[in-house]
């Protein structure tokens, strides 16, 4: 504890002279650095872990229809607010700017889905469900231009930064930006278990409250099935939970996703980074572990401004080492599934996994903007064509990895509504109106361009050159 201490006082007169930052920014940042060096127990008691009940974890067939009313609806839908997590960028898939206004299908970028999505709930009841924005200070500037494309919508839009926090030098653990790192590379945002106290000092909730707000829908600006769902917030609302998570089977894919779990009498999500070696492989089995987390939540608004004001939201810490200009740093993160152990009445919904349709990768992009879905009303559907429950896995090499090139080497974007697995490498090209079914691996040999025809079909076939076409 002493060698803790060493390190704190030091720090604490360094955050003081940064004059970037806010004081609550500065007391969340040395509070979580305090207690990283403290060494809280981020590891869980294997044996004491056990399978939540369908009290914990409530089916979603099991929930109440929602009455018939359209003035019943309305009453649920004012109470709600829908935030949006948009603080990251599309540097993953090459673009600059903030991930939503990756453009998704006909033209519309996630963000234009989304308001789109609100806006027709707002017409159909007469309700005012506002859509609010966690940017971080990379996506602050550009989502405030974007945003004025939609000010004469029917939505009310409010922004708000997450906390920018510095990344600190592993070395002598002191801020990157007193050591001179003043551009954005001396900074972070730390994770989104931070949209509890930005809400807050932002002065977002208490706005929000006198309004007569009630929930929360926090859901990652890129995840496509995360809409307004009035079953969920019908439940939360008869009985009383603060907090909801939806969490949705399991599959070989999502191995990795942090799962729910009862432990010591409470609900609590459990992440790979906190499960010892020896138990990493039982983590990942679909077994023993059967759902994860879609990071849509439901949290009551009144309950996070109780537990921010007593600082109760002592969520796990997720150490994220980097590397600046040669400088090895650390960025100490939360995550906001996390908190759910902290609310009272805390449940998981076992949603469909129709909720859970992320666009992390080029390869995400292709399923969504196939005939595998089609788009009403904002809201992207999946084709009653498609006999099996689960999507194609798709695997694009690195050729395809930037979304340019991506929408460059598809003339159209192929038929996949009997896919079942399709694996590209090198420079490969596609005409338009190409159906591929089955499995499909098509592989250019080093140096070769490799053309796939207009209106080509292809089915459990290896091309591996234009003689296997």
């Amino acid at each position: 504890m002493a060698a803790a201490t060493d390190k704190i006082t030091p720090l604490k007169s360094a955050v003081a002279g940064l004059n970037q930052i806010s004081e609550s920014e500065k007391n969340g940042f040395i509070s979580l650095v305090s207690r990283y060096l403290s060494g809280e127990a981020q590891q869980v008691e294997w044996s004491k872990i056990q399978t939540p009940t369908d009290e914990v974890v409530v089916p979603y067939d099991s929930l109440a229809p929602i009455p018939d009313d359209p003035a019943e609806t309305k009453k649920l839908l004012d109470k709600l607010v829908v935030l949006k997590l948009n603080g990251g960028l599309g540097t993953t898939m090459g673009c600059t700017g903030p991930k939503s206004v990756i453009e998704v299908r006909n033209g519309l970028t996630f963000l234009d889905l989304i308001v789109i999505q609100i806006e027709n709930l707002n017409s159909k009841y007469g309700c005012n469900v506002p859509l609010l924005l966690m940017n971080s200070f990379n996506t602050h500037e550009d989502t405030q231009k974007i945003i004025e494309k939609y000010s004469k919508s029917k939505v009310e839009i409010h922004t708000f930064n997450q906390s920018q926090y510095p990344r600190l030098v592993v070395e002598d653990f002191t801020p990157l930006p007193s050591k001179g790192q003043t551009g954005k590379d001396g900074w972070y945002p730390p994770g989104h278990g931070d949209v509890f106290p930005s809400l807050k000092n932002s002065g977002k909730l208490d706005s929000l409250l006198l309004q007569g707000k009630e929930y929360v829908f926090v859901a990652n600006s890129d995840n496509l099935g995360a809409i307004v769902d009035l079953k969920i917030l019908n439940h939360l609302l008869k009985n009383k939970n603060e907090y909801c998570m939806e969490v949705t089977p399991k599959t070989l894919a999502d191995v990795k996703g942090g799962t729910l779990i009862s432990y010591e009498g409470k609900v609590q999500l459990l992440e790979i980074a906190q499960v010892a070696d020896e138990h990493v492989s039982e983590f990942k089995s679909i077994e023993k572990f059967k759902i994860f987390n879609t990071n849509n939540l439901w949290v009551s608004l009144s309950a996070i401004k109780r537990l921010v004001e007593a600082d109760a939201l002592k969520m796990e810490i997720i150490p994220n080492p980097k590397e600046v200009d040669g400088v090895k740093v650390l960025q100490l993160e939360t995550a906001a599934g996390a908190a759910i152990r902290f609310f009272d009445h805390a449940i998981g919904i076992n949603v469909p996994r129709s909720r859970f349709l992320p666009v992390k990768a080029t390869s995400d992009l292709l399923l969504v903007q196939s005939d595998l879905y089609t788009l009403e009303d904002g809201y992207v559907i999946r084709n009653k064509a498609r006999q099996n429950p689960a999507n194609p896995s798709i695997e694009l090499g690195p050729e395809f990895k930037k979304v340019a090139n991506f929408l460059g080497r598809f003339k159209s974007i192929p038929s996949i509504i009997e896919l079942d697995t399709l694996k590209v490498t090198g420079d490969v090209w596609f005409g338009i109106g190409v159906t591929l079914k089955g499995k499909v691996n098509i592989t250019a040999k080093a140096g070769v361009k490799l053309e796939i025809p207009d209106k080509a079909v292809i089915e459990n076939k290896d091309i591996n050159g234009p003689e296997d076409l």
